[in-house]
């Protein structure tokens, strides 16, 4: 009797103790089950069927972009290594995770460019504080604290007619109906390379190259001119290949469907080939582009952005919806192509923060970004220097109000 009540108690012990390491174990198991099961979850997104059923399509994890655009009025913060370093550590503490600094404006080149000196067009070289490497400096301290950094193409075809592009390449510029060859921008009056031209599209295609094998940038940038005013492309050589193409001479009428799409289609297949260059010298280079909404800019600038993103040589769009008005804005970001959009790369909206002598309240600034975000998309703003700087709040009141903007990390992975 005893013996058999010393075997019942030791198995009654063995058993809760199997119990117990059972427990410990398989706690964190299903912790770790019910984790991937959301992560499987959250992976795909229900769609109604014909039947009225549902089914599931997969979706890439897609990571939230929370840049800030560096143009050419940031200079005095880009030209100091110091500030860069202050500038880069108060971006990553308030969750920042993408810089776009400019790299190609009003003609020049922002870095040392072998391809800018054997054109001819780079008189003067930007250069840092202490004669350093400007770009390759904000790349170096932006990636030490985690922070993308993809050089911004700001002015595409376009350049001023007094810079050495324009003055000693003339024939590189294409004119209107009537010859004329400027329009006004928000960047003054302009020329437009002609995107058509084969020597054009080479030194373009030059200029990008140089920039993404140059540095270790994540990438490359084109934004809204990366394209060509619709009244443009009646230069001498452009009316003979639409001529020589389509047996017929180009409409009057600028805005003819047909004369439009066909200068959209030769944007789009140098944008193709423009994508496949960069691809092969660098392939894990972000294709970003940062267009105007897509009526404006096929219908208005020839810019077929959602015929590329379609043929998959976008990596990353961000729509520009420079909006005061919170209706407005809210219209624009949800527009069925920055839907489409979302749903096969990161997509965000470019959010005006302000300019020199057009400050944006903060609570304006506030209210689109939260917009953007019930919405499932990105931020950029434009740009660095008007965050704070350019403010009707005071300098701390400011910078704490974009403090709460993005209350935890979203950092993007660097793919080496």
């Amino acid at each position: 009797m005893k013996s058999s009540f010393f075997v019942q108690s030791w198995r009654r012990r063995c058993i809760k103790a199997c119990r117990q390491i059972s427990l410990k174990y398989l706690f964190p198991l299903l912790v770790f089950i019910s984790f991937v099961t959301v992560l499987l979850v959250d992976s795909f997104t229900p769609v109604i069927t014909e039947s009225g059923g549902f089914s599931a399509i997969a979706q890439i994890p897609r990571q939230e972009i929370r840049g800030v655009w560096m143009t050419n009025n940031d200079f005095d913060t880009l030209k100091n290594r110091a500030t860069v370093q202050d500038a880069v550590s108060q971006l990553r503490r308030m969750n920042f995770n993408t810089i776009y600094p400019v790299v190609w404006n009003s003609g020049y080149v922002m870095h040392p460019s072998a391809v800018a000196q054997r054109a001819g067009i780079q008189p003067f070289v930007y250069k840092g504080s202490d004669g350093h490497d400007i770009l390759a400096d904000l790349i170096t301290q932006a990636h030490r604290k985690g922070l993308l950094v993809i050089p911004w193409f700001e002015f595409g075809f376009m350049a001023p007619p007094t810079s050495e592009l324009a003055m000693n390449y003339p024939d590189w510029f294409t004119q209107k109906r009537d010859g004329s060859q400027t329009s006004i921008s928000a960047a003054g009056e302009v020329m437009w390379l002609n995107p058509f031209l084969p020597q054009v599209q080479q030194f373009i295609t030059n200029l990008v190259l140089e920039t993404v094998t140059q540095y270790d940038a994540d990438g490359i940038q084109f934004d809204d001119h990366m394209s060509l005013p619709h009244e443009f492309g009646y230069d001498q050589y452009t009316v003979a290949l639409y001529t020589k193409e389509t047996k017929n001479p180009p409409p009057t009428n600028s805005q003819d469907a047909a004369w439009v799409k066909w200068r959209a289609d030769k944007i789009t297949a140098f944008m193709v080939q423009l994508n496949q260059a960069v691809k092969q010298r660098k392939p894990q280079a972000i294709f970003s582009v940062s267009p105007n909404y897509y009526d404006f800019a096929y219908k208005f600038h020839l810019q077929d952005w959602l015929g590329w993103m379609r043929q998959n040589i976008v990596d990353e769009l961000i729509v520009q919806i420079y909006r005061p008005d919170l209706q407005s804005f809210v219209a624009n970001i949800s527009r069925a192509e920055i839907q489409e959009a979302q749903q096969i790369i990161p997509t965000g909206i470019g959010i005006m923060t302000g300019l020199r002598n057009n400050p944006v309240p903060m609570q304006q600034i506030k209210s689109q970004v939260r917009a953007a975000q019930e919405r499932g998309l990105g931020v950029t703003f434009f740009y660095y220097e008007s965050l704070w700087n350019y403010a009707l709040e005071p300098l701390n009141e400011r910078q704490a109000g974009f403090a709460t903007l993005f209350p935890s990390p979203a950092l993007r992975a660097r793919v080496e």
